[in-house]
């Protein structure tokens, strides 16, 4: 008895029914592109760069039930002397979701699988830029809450000044990190 308990609504118990269920069928480097294009100087400057970092989120229907979420990034450290090294990454994944209310998918999209892809994502960049020759970089957490609620306050702000649509858009507005 205890047994049949015990399996009744864990992972590969059987048919899911109507409950909720989300799985990561796959996550990959889409795009990466690295330069040190003043190398060998640049090994040589005394001064710190700046570093502009930028991300944007899309949100892609791949087949029914599948969406891919991708984390572009560019990002760029500069000096007075010249560029030290630019990274641009899309870094991606694919989401499996059934049965999640419709309320609930843009949020799972937008907040939750960025947030499970972006460890990866910046391992990636970190091994790009101690790739280059210079010390890995480790991108601060990026807060996907704080983001998607400022777009959802953007498109009410839009909404109310303008002609009162919405966007039906997924894609999230450029953002610094």
């Amino acid at each position: 008895m205890a047994e049949q308990e015990a399996n009744l609504g864990g992972n590969g118990a059987g048919e899911g029914g109507d409950q909720p269920q989300v799985s990561i069928l796959a996550q990959y480097v889409k795009d990466l592109s690295v330069e040190n294009p003043s190398a060998p100087q640049v090994y040589s400057w005394q001064v710190q760069p700046s570093l502009d970092v930028q991300f944007n989120l899309n949100v892609e229907s791949a087949d029914e039930g599948v969406h891919e979420v991708t984390l572009k990034f560019d990002i760029s450290a500069r000096s007075e002397n010249g560029v030290h090294f630019v990274v641009d990454l899309s870094y991606a994944g694919l989401f499996g979701i059934r049965n999640v209310p419709a309320e609930a998918l843009s949020p799972f999209l937008l907040i939750e699988a960025p947030r499970l892809l972006f460890p990866f994502a910046r391992q990636v960049i970190s091994e790009a830029v101690s790739n280059t020759g210079f010390p890995p970089l480790m991108l601060d957490p990026i807060d996907f809450a704080s983001a998607y609620v400022a777009q959802l306050q953007a498109q009410q702000q839009g909404a109310e000044g303008g002609n009162g649509g919405s966007s039906g858009s997924n894609e999230q507005a450029p953002t610094e990190a």
